[in-house]
């Protein structure tokens, strides 16, 4: 690794598609572009651990690790991950792994959460959801992070959930045309249910949106998301992840 100065965070973002990381300064900038693997198939814990050491060999020093998991974390360790292969990860602790692995503290928390972070002004009721493998969402009050809801798994149309009704497989089922019908759909429900006072939308999948947003709604960047990996660690308001942190021995 080279040597660095000051506070740097290695940031990870795993998705059913791809697994993204960089160094982060105690600001959140990043101090490098952020580079990505394919996410391995199958997706077992270990070849996953395999795919991180492989991406992040030759990064930069840095003194923590936070990761954002596309699924329910509890304290670290992986609940659900239903785009990942739940089997081979339930029980998974991944924060405790992960930081024996690489040798630094490691946080783990659900991806929309650690992206939530990255984005949010910290004003009122927001809500981030995240358009790729699945659906994630996050929800922050005066930039405290609410706990975590799967609302991806709750159902929202004729027997299917969130994931598969406008999921990466509805869209390319469907086609960007009827996908963008589903999605205002989805929006005008989130509106009602939620009220929040402000709506990012981040993932793969955002660019592919073609109608208007309202005023309250923003696009947000993976770039944008992957800088929750500094905050995560940061004191504060903004520390509403409680996480358990083990440090390797």
């Amino acid at each position: 690794m080279k040597k660095s100065t000051g506070q740097h965070t290695l940031s990870i973002d795993i998705g059913g598609s791809h697994v993204k990381a960089t160094i982060l300064n105690k600001q959140g900038k990043l101090t490098m572009e952020y580079d990505k693997e394919d996410t391995p198939m199958p997706s077992t814990p270990q070849n996953m651990m395999d795919a991180i050491k492989k991406l992040v060999k030759g990064f930069p020093e840095y003194n923590q690790i936070s990761v954002g998991f596309p699924g329910y974390i509890k304290n670290g360790v992986v609940v659900t991950a239903p785009n990942l292969g739940n089997k081979a990860w339930g029980g998974f602790d991944l924060q405790t792994e992960l930081g024996k692995e690489l040798g630094k503290p490691a946080k783990v928390v659900n991806d929309a959460d650690m992206a939530g972070l990255g984005v949010v002004n910290g004003n009122g009721f927001e809500m981030v959801i995240t358009l790729g493998t699945g659906f994630g969402t996050a929800f922050f009050l005066n930039g405290v992070l609410l706990p975590h809801l799967e609302i991806s798994h709750h159902p929202f149309s004729k027997g299917m959930a969130y994931d598969e009704y406008m999921g990466d497989k509805a869209l390319d089922k469907l086609g960007l045309k009827k996908w963008n019908k589903r999605m205002t759909k989805v929006f005008k429900v989130l509106k009602t249910v939620f009220n929040y006072d402000y709506l990012y939308i981040g993932g793969g999948n955002a660019r592919r949106l073609t109608f208007k947003l309202e005023d309250n709604m923003k696009l947000v960047t993976n770039e944008d998301g992957i800088k929750g990996g500094a905050r995560l660690w940061q004191t504060g308001k903004l520390e509403g992840v409680h996480s358990s942190v083990k440090s390797p021995k």
